[in-house]
């Protein structure tokens, strides 16, 4: 082969790996850092710091992640339960209101859904009724740092402090109680560092075991692309994350945990699954 075909042999593969990226990425979901059949409650892959990832093998099951179960364990951390019952830990990440939580929190009262929500400073400044109807309705508000910054970038324990303390404080100042002291690293950016700082703070760490691309305001999934991301790869023990700031969930919501429902799963918070 010549030097010139061997060159347009290697571009023409580079060019495809960077299109399987894309693709993956697009799908909400950072390709794996690793590969082979492990199961999500039994890799023994190493830790793979950077962007939290998923791998999807095996339907009805949960996805094989940049860490192992036991892994995150040691550190407090959690994306998945260790449980065969078909059970799901909501949880939305709160950035801003943009007028679709009530519709969101209609469906979740209408369910008996209780949710986790992680919330950023200037939801917490911006919407204190909300966060005043979200404990009234039982559900948990958790720390989702006050500027919404890459946190695995952050090398002190003093800055780390700085970005969790204000949330705290500010909840404490909305509703008259502390801040379970529960976690979800802006963007899914994290270090073994920072999982270390947030253990020695005394918070426990939420990643996700199943999301779909739902934060972009102006560019919404359709209903049917969001089932069949959400009803297709759901599994037991799922920790789904979802984003209030999405039209298409606060339509879809009410029907997805009915056909979760009838799929013989149910709803727990996140206080379950740190008991366990």
């Amino acid at each position: 082969m010549s030097p010139t075909s061997l060159s347009k042999k290697l571009m023409f593969m580079l060019s495809l790996l960077i299109l399987i990226f894309s693709a993956g990425r697009f799908a909400g979901l950072s390709l794996p850092v690793f590969s082979g059949n492990s199961t999500a409650r039994n890799s023994p892959l190493s830790f793979a710091e950077g962007n939290w990832g998923l791998s999807f093998q095996e339907e009805g099951k949960p996805p094989v992640a940049n860490a192992s179960f036991e892994e995150l364990a040691s550190y407090n951390a959690w994306y998945v339960s260790d449980t065969d019952e078909k059970v799901i830990f909501l949880t939305f990440d709160c950035g801003y209101e943009n007028g679709n939580t009530p519709a969101i929190l209609d469906a979740l009262k209408k369910h008996h859904a209780p949710a986790a929500f992680f919330v950023v400073g200037t939801f917490l400044d911006s919407n204190p009724d909300l966060i005043k109807r979200m404990r009234q309705e039982g559900h948990t508000v958790g720390n989702h740092t006050w500027h919404h910054p890459d946190m695995s970038a952050i090398s002190s324990a003093e800055k780390f402090s700085a970005e969790l303390d204000p949330v705290a404080e500010r909840y404490k100042e909305i509703t008259g109680e502390s801040m379970l002291p529960y976690y979800r690293p802006p963007q899914g950016k994290y270090s073994q560092s920072n999982l270390q700082m947030a253990k020695d703070l005394g918070y426990q760490t939420f990643f996700w075991s199943l999301a779909y691309v739902d934060w972009y305001e102006n560019d919404q999934p359709t209903k049917e692309e969001a089932f069949e991301k959400l009803l297709g790869r759901i599994h037991p023990g799922a920790i789904v994350l979802l984003h209030n700031t999405s039209g298409t969930n606060a339509e879809i919501l009410d029907e997805l945990l009915t056909r979760w429902e009838e799929m013989g799963y149910r709803f727990a918070p996140l206080s379950e699954l740190t008991k366990a």
